[in-house]
């Protein structure tokens, strides 16, 4: 059974007295362990897929599963614990709070959980040492570059060792070289350990790190192999 099951999904906006149809009957399979790239032009819907497989928004009509629950069916009371032990988002703002340390953002997610105050320390030291961040956890955002702040936000999505981590442009706002980081850094996840990622970009030499690429285009995706195929 794939990871993610999208069926017959339709999604579409209301703006002013007209109806924007996003999605029309889309179907998509992502399998457990997968790298999978998603691209395509400004207003193509790429942020939007990312949204309905995480539970930040919902299809017009259609279906949602991941890791076998049907997300697109849960309430907001079901959605949060769900989302706290299954998905780890890496938004394209970052949304790292400004006061507080690389150490407490990455902690955020494990408030929600039952662990121990032992057990935090161990998986944020573990998340931290991942991201190779283990001399700047004590720093505030603005003491990091745009590169190290990214890689605190994947530890912040990864640190609750979620099912599955979702991207939405990870290197849009990176020079050359922080970019190639957070590639590696990405396939060494995957790779390593094994971890399922989908990742928004616009970036031709970034979604070639995927395993495999899907072109969204007109409500519809087109797949490509990636680089590391």
């Amino acid at each position: 059974m794939p990871l993610v099951e999208i069926r017959a999904v339709d999604k579409a906006f209301q703006r002013d007295s007209e109806r924007v149809e996003i999605f029309n009957a889309l179907n998509l399979d992502i399998e457990e362990g997968s790298f999978t790239a998603l691209m395509g032009p400004s207003g193509s819907g790429k942020s939007t897929l990312l949204n309905l497989v995480a539970g930040l928004d919902r299809p017009t009509s259609g279906s949602v599963r991941v890791a076998g629950a049907e997300v697109s069916a849960m309430s907001p009371n079901q959605l949060a614990p769900w989302r706290a032990r299954h998905i780890g988002f890496v938004f394209q703002q970052l949304n790292l709070l400004p006061v507080l340390t690389a150490w407490q953002n990455v902690e955020l997610p494990l408030l929600l959980t039952n662990l121990s105050r032992k057990e935090r320390d161990e998986r944020i030291r573990l998340a931290l040492g991942v991201v190779g961040l283990e001399d700047r956890m004590k720093h505030f955002p603005r003491q990091l570059s745009g590169g190290q702040e990214q890689r605190v936000a994947i530890a912040r999505a990864i640190v609750a060792d979620p099912t599955l981590v979702l991207l939405d442009e990870p290197t849009g706002q990176l020079d050359a070289k922080s970019s190639q980081d957070v590639l590696a850094l990405l396939r060494r996840l995957n790779d390593e350990f094994r971890k399922t990622i989908i990742m928004v970009t616009h970036d031709a030499h970034a979604a070639a790190s995927a395993r495999t690429v899907l072109h969204l285009e007109k409500g519809q995706l087109i797949e490509r192999q990636g680089a590391m195929a």
